[in-house]
């Protein structure tokens, strides 16, 4: 077979021998043809729970470039200054290393909560997931609920449908940009760049980043919505390696449910040997990802809840017991565990080794952000005078040192130098620093002559003390002596 053939596929129908009417096979797809999903509306606990965080995490995302600081944006990372403000902290590019271990408490955090509870964060805080709900809202006040979605979408173009749809997608794309502009609001002052827009002057960046941001949640909002979690989020594929059988989980209570079927609510379900399941299709209705969970566990389940909302309104309506479908764990499902037994086995040895570590380097970054000295220093040689002899014989180095200021305060600072017998600062040892400001000092040190210093390099170390915030900051550096 040559290379040309071998990729291509070619579709073959196979025809059926018997007699002379051959008819052609069955042909089955690689790829299961896409189904808009019309999630039916649901109310209850979960529910409830899932609009909550939605309402909180918006209002941080959408609040905090507008809210005050001392003067400046509350939240604010000027990638043109290179200094980043969060609230009481001015941080520098040399604090990386606390954004490195903010990482690793995220990822640490995202493995302990997927190992009790599975996905949790997808199902009430993931952003795709609080878009989409956003979206989704939006939608079913314009376009109505489920069935008058479904009906609308399989109508034929009319002035209704084309003013809904138009209207819906106004406000969708309206969202969407405020959304964009607010991500950029957190890197540019937020209403410097409301300024900006309204006298048209935001620059080529700005307008690119916020026509992306608004363009990615406009389009994964709006039109991807379960795909991205099906079939683009990576969570969704490695989950299984931190899932076990007590991992809590959204699950249908199979033991219990069937056999399914339908019934009066005055039934006798003994005579007619049917489960508590009535096979209303309810939770299938209200699923965002549009799964059924009476299959079993998916890895498309979003742990939202939304099924199990929409199953205890039906048993409630049945006058049949709550929990059919439930937050459970696959082992107590099997095994018919109480809610106690279930929550013990929930603290396994890998949800203890995930909590202590995790405990242990939020302890760490936490005691390290609270004792960290409020200033940083550089020390770089004058690359034009590596050493020198100046008047009587003494030996002379010269540095520069870039002294940041990491507190919204001016700051004084005073400059000494030790390492060697005689060494001294001969330059000004005392220089102010504006708040949040960096500033380069040319510092020269002199060694005397008949100090005894061997030519060559010598390790010696500055002392810059900061007397109005009681730190001190010691660097150190080498002094070099000329043969």
């Amino acid at each position: 077979m040559s290379s040309d053939s071998a990729r291509r596929i070619i579709p073959i129908v196979a025809l059926s021998t018997a007699g002379d009417d051959a008819t052609p096979a069955e042909l089955v797809p690689l790829f299961e043809a896409h189904q808009t999903i019309h999630p039916r509306t649901v109310s209850g606990w979960f529910t409830s729970w899932r609009w909550a965080l939605v309402w909180l995490t918006q209002a941080l995302f959408y609040g905090l470039p507008w809210i005050n600081w001392a003067g400046r944006q509350a939240v604010l990372f000027d990638l043109e200054s290179r200094r980043f403000y969060v609230l009481g902290l001015v941080l520098y590019p040399q604090d990386f290393i606390y954004l490195s271990g903010l990482l690793v408490v995220s990822a640490l955090s995202l493995f302990l909560f997927t190992a009790v509870a599975g996905r949790l964060w997808c199902g009430y805080a993931c952003p795709q997931t609080v878009y989409t709900e956003m979206f989704l809202w939006i939608e079913r006040k314009i376009e109505g609920d489920r069935g008058a979605r479904i009906r609308l979408d399989g109508a034929s173009m009319s002035t209704e449908k084309l003013v809904k749809k138009w209207f819906k997608h106004v406000v969708w794309i309206s969202v969407a940009l405020w959304t964009g502009f607010t991500f950029v609001g957190y890197f540019t002052p937020i209403r410097d760049l409301a300024l900006a827009f309204l006298q048209t002057h935001m620059t080529g960046w700005e307008v690119f980043w916020v026509l992306f941001y608004g363009f990615a949640t406009y389009g994964n909002a709006g039109f991807m919505r379960e795909q991205v979690c099906k079939y683009m989020c990576p969570y969704a594929r490695f989950q299984s390696a931190m899932f076990d059988r007590d991992t809590l989980v959204v699950g249908y209570d199979t033991a219990r449910g069937e056999p399914r079927g339908g019934r009066s609510r005055n039934a006798d379900v003994l005579k007619l040997n049917l489960g508590a399941c009535v096979d209303c299709s309810l939770c299938v209705q209200v699923c965002p990802t549009g799964i059924d969970i009476r299959d079993g566990l998916q890895y498309e389940c979003i742990g939202c809840g939304a099924c199990a909302d929409a199953c205890d309104g039906m048993m409630d309506k049945m006058g049949y017991a709550r929990g059919l479908v439930r937050y459970t764990t696959q082992q107590s499902l099997a095994e018919g565990l109480d809610r106690a037994q279930m929550w013990r086995r929930a603290l396994r040895p890998r949800v203890l080794v995930y909590t202590a570590v995790l405990a242990a380097i939020s302890i760490a970054l936490a005691t390290s952000l609270a004792l960290r000295t409020p200033f940083k220093v550089d020390v770089v040689r004058d690359r034009g005078s590596l050493a020198r002899v100046v008047g009587e014989g003494s030996v002379e180095n010269v540095y520069r040192l870039q002294i940041m200021n990491a507190t919204e305060a001016t700051q004084r600072f005073h400059i000494e130098a030790s390492g060697l017998p005689g060494l001294k600062v001969v330059t000004e040892q005392d220089t102010t620093v504006a708040p949040t400001q960096s500033r380069w000092v040319a510092v020269r040190l002199q060694l005397p002559h008949g100090s005894g210093a061997e030519p060559g390099s010598h390790p010696i170390a500055f002392h810059i003390q900061a007397p109005d915030a009681q730190a001190a900051v010691q660097e150190k550096s080498v002094f070099l002596v000329p043969r």
